[in-house]
């Protein structure tokens, strides 16, 4: 619910969401990501005739050539040339479908990149390659990543965790401060989101 708040799919009932200082609670979906956020869903969406190179240009906003499409591709792990000109659609695995909706982010080289639950739906092979995606955006954006998630490994990447039980903050600090705490009431159902600092 709250990637969905700060991307505006969600509306507020309450308090405020500020990027770079400003206000922006008030703002649609499209004035957010024109603002620089970025949201990868859960369960990343189909589209139906519509080639893997085409989407990325559509995230970048630009037609991007044949070598920088494949270049994000190749940074999320998959071997360009098998995928540039598939369709984006169930015959995909939902492995591959995370990975190239986090190429388009990468395309889209956002202020504010969130993800939700991004190990949903996929294989132990492919949450392990996951983690090393994140790592590297880590060290190649310059703005911030978001990521709501229950999996340890995850936060084990994060500089930052926030912890949500209930709708209210029960923790925040270094992974150093709350994992021991977290770990330990880890059956408590808390939520944990994860934060890769930027300029954000």
């Amino acid at each position: 619910t709250l990637a969905k708040i700060i991307a505006g799919i969600i509306k507020t009932t309450d308090g405020a969401i500020l990027l770079d200082g400003e206000d922006i609670t008030g703002l649609s979906i499209t004035e957010r990501a024109n603002k620089g956020i970025s949201f990868a869903f859960q369960q990343p969406v189909h589209f139906k005739g519509i080639r893997v190179h085409d989407l990325l240009s559509l995230a970048a906003g630009k037609d991007l050539s044949l070598n920088d499409a494949c270049d994000y591709l190749s940074q999320v792990g998959l071997c360009a040339r098998d995928y540039i000109e598939r369709e984006v659609n169930a015959s995909l695995s939902g492995g591959e479908l995370k990975r190239i909706e986090i190429a388009t982010v990468l395309a889209r080289s956002t202020k504010v990149s969130l993800f939700d639950e991004p190990e949903a739906g996929i294989d132990l092979w492919s949450f392990g390659n996951l983690i090393n995606v994140f790592e590297k955006m880590h060290g190649s954006l310059g703005g911030s990543i978001i990521i709501i998630s229950h999996q340890e490994r995850i936060l084990n990447i994060a500089d930052k965790i926030v912890v949500i039980d209930g709708g209210s903050i029960k923790a925040t600090g270094t992974k150093e401060e709350v994992l021991p705490e977290l770990l330990g009431t880890v059956e408590s159902g808390c939520r944990a989101i994860s934060c890769k600092e930027g300029e954000a």
